[in-house]
Order: structure tokens, then C-alpha cells, then sequence
């Protein structure tokens, strides 16, 4: 087939769905074993489709990937300065799914859970070699947590750090942006393309966090920010697992 219908074929995800495209498109009558015979003949794989925004602006990521980020990384290298990835995010008791387990068929475990709501905020940052800071608050993530966050990371690094981060109308707030005027020399702040998360890797270290500290068994707010330190201290301790962040694929280009 041309390539034009190989396109087709890959928006469909479910295999009766296939059989009629291929039938309404080629006129060709098939079975769905023979439709999945045939993708996997021509390098298709069943696969769960990453989310995309559809406000992300590609020519903006095509820039970054190939012109901001390689200037960013050579003037850290040459200021013998961290370049460091931060972002923040939360864990809510109301929303964490309580995880999995064994059970009889037909008989669903039942994990007692605290009915009430409550939230810790997480600002974290990653560098390559396998360090990580972060700070845990039960408030809102505000420009002066932000900020103090920033000085304490340049005074823990012991050198110039260049902060790569998104666009959350915090990073680009008179306060911060006063803030690093006055910090110029200790601090530098980058901003990735908007909607774009994926080119953080830092946001593996918050689904990790998500995936092992399960706020849905937290008792109060002090008991979820005493869980959610103790992993995040634990991860200080494995920079391996730090550095295998960077490895992924939609964040590999950071240390190429």
C-alpha cells in the first residue's frame, strides 16, 4: 500500500475498525488476524498512543530540540555551571487510585481508604549525573516558594545553576523574574516550549512519585508529605535511578 494509507491505518486502533478502512479505502476484504498479520509484517505493534496537546506548537519544539537547548547545555558547560530540570505537581488523597492486588475471581479487594481531601505540593529538580532536590508544602506553589526554592538549590549545587523549566505563569511572575535579575550571577531560568511535558525529565520523577506513594492511604496531609519525603530521599540515594530518567526516549536528546 502507499504510504498515504499506512497513515490511515495508524489512526485506527481497533482492528474491526481497520477491516473497514481497508475495505472502504482498497476495496480489499480482510480477516483480522490476517489485519494484524499484515501490520505486524509492515513494523506495526500494538501500541497505548501518547498524549499530544493539541496546543503544542511543533515548529516551537523543533527550535528547542535543535537551537535552545544545545545553546543553553554548551554556555552551562563553558560556565562550568548545574544545569538542572525542575517542575512541580501534587498528590491528592481523592484522585490516587488505591493500586492493585490478588483476589478470587468474581470477589474485588476492598482497600480501607480515608474518605477526607487533602494535598502536598512537590517542587523538584534533576540533573544528569543522578542528583535531585526537592522541597515538599502543603500550600499553594507561589512565586516566593518558587523563589526560595531557586536559592536554595544554587546554595546546595555550590555553583552557577541554569533552571530549565515550563511556562506555568509562576516561572514568568514579576517576582521570580525580579528575583533573578537580583540572582543573575547564582541562577539562570530557561523556559521550555509551551505543552510540551514530555521533554522534561523531570516528569518521570513525578509518575515514579505517583507510582510509589499511594496518596489514597494517607491518614492525613502529615502523614502523605512524610511518605511523599521518604521516597523522594530514598530516590537521592539511587542516582542510578535518577540518571535512568534521562534515558528515556522523549528525553534522551538532553544528554546526546
Amino acid at each position: 500500500m502507499r504510504l498515504r494509507q499506512h497513515e490511515y491505518l495508524v489512526a485506527v486502533k481497533a482492528e474491526n475498525d481497520l477491516k473497514a478502512l481497508i475495505s472502504l479505502v482498497c476495496g480489499v476484504s480482510m480477516t483480522e488476524q490476517g489485519v494484524g498479520k499484515w501490520l505486524r509484517r509492515h513494523g506495526f505493534t500494538p501500541q497505548r498512543p501518547a498524549r499530544r496537546s493539541y496546543r503544542q506548537q511543533d515548529e516551537q519544539v523543533r527550535a528547542w530540540l535543535e537551537e535552545e537547548y544545545p545553546a543553553i547545555a554548551t554556555r552551562a558547560r563553558a560556565e562550568k555551571a548545574e544545569l538542572v530540570w525542575a517542575d512541580q505537581c501534587g498528590l491528592r488523597s481523592d484522585t490516587a487510585p488505591p493500586g492493585r492486588s490478588w483476589a478470587p475471581a468474581g470477589h474485588t479487594p476492598i482497600v480501607r481508604v480515608n474518605g477526607r481531601r487533602f494535598r502536598v505540593n512537590i517542587m523538584s529538580a534533576v540533573a544528569s549525573r543522578g542528583a535531585l532536590w526537592f522541597t515538599v508544602f502543603p500550600g499553594k506553589f507561589t512565586a516566593k516558594v518558587f523563589c526560595v526554592f531557586l536559592d536554595r538549590l544554587a546554595r546546595q549545587a555550590g555553583r552557577k545553576v541554569h533552571v530549565i523549566v515550563d511556562r506555568h505563569p509562576v516561572h514568568r511572575s514579576k517576582a521570580v523574574r525580579t528575583w533573578l535579575e537580583e540572582n543573575a550571577e547564582r541562577v539562570e531560568l530557561h523556559q521550555m516550549p509551551g505543552y510540551s511535558p514530555e521533554l522534561n525529565p523531570d516528569e518521570l520523577l513525578n509518575a515514579d512519585l505517583k507510582h510509589h506513594v499511594h496518596a489514597a492511604r494517607a491518614t492525613s496531609a502529615d502523614d502523605l508529605a512524610r511518605e511523599t519525603r521518604r521516597f523522594l530521599h530514598r530516590r537521592q540515594r539511587q542516582p542510578h535511578i535518577v540518571c535512568g530518567y534521562f534515558a528515556a526516549r522523549h528525553v534522551r536528546y538532553t544528554i546526546q
